[in-house]
């Protein structure tokens, strides 16, 4: 079992359907700090946990898509997701969408969930681009994309607005795997 920065042990693996309950809960606890989603929290407070069953059962079910969770101590503490295009040219691309309940950061743990998407993308032959989006104002996230091998290929300025009338651009990076 590998240990994080703060030798806590963990353990990188694929969902299950029986994650959904706590995945949705680390979603909501996530997208309520409202410091890097682009959701508020208004959008997901009240969906369904039917619904996030059918999203995990909707990736186990696609060869071009998977979805990773971190457990510490038998308790699932983030998730990092690819969806993949369903457009025929842009087929051989998708997206990356990570969450970490907030006392696990900084332990590694999200590097070891993009390490283990990547792998999975590099081993997968349909998949040659690993794409995401990230605010400007998520320097933690940003630095560990680029130390992962992305690279910037975009931004979209003050592309989201907050409550308070603030602007913060969107970052578009990519990671080639094939």
């Amino acid at each position: 079992m590998p240990l994080s920065k703060d030798n806590v042990e963990y353990i990188i693996r694929n969902v299950k359907l029986e994650d959904a309950e706590v995945l949705l809960d680390i979603e909501r606890s996530v997208i309520s700090e409202g410091e890097y989603f682009i959701v508020v929290s208004e959008e997901v407070e009240k969906k369904p946990l039917q619904e996030e069953k059918e999203r995990i059962q909707s990736v186990l079910d696609n060869i071009k898509e998977t979805l990773i969770v971190a457990k510490v101590n038998g308790v699932v503490v983030g998730s990092i997701e690819f969806r993949s295009q369903t457009r025929k040219r842009l087929s051989h691309t998708g997206s990356v969408s990570m969450s970490i309940s907030k006392n696990y950061r900084g332990m590694g743990i999200g590097k070891a969930l993009l390490k283990a998407l990547l792998e999975w993308a590099e081993e997968n032959p349909l998949i040659e681009k690993v794409s995401l989006g990230v605010l400007s104002t998520n320097q933690r996230a940003i630095s560990l994309y680029k130390q992962m091998g992305f690279l910037e290929e975009g931004r979209l300025i003050k592309e989201y607005k907050l409550t308070d009338g603030k602007y913060i651009d969107d970052i578009l990076m990519y990671k080639f795997v094939q």
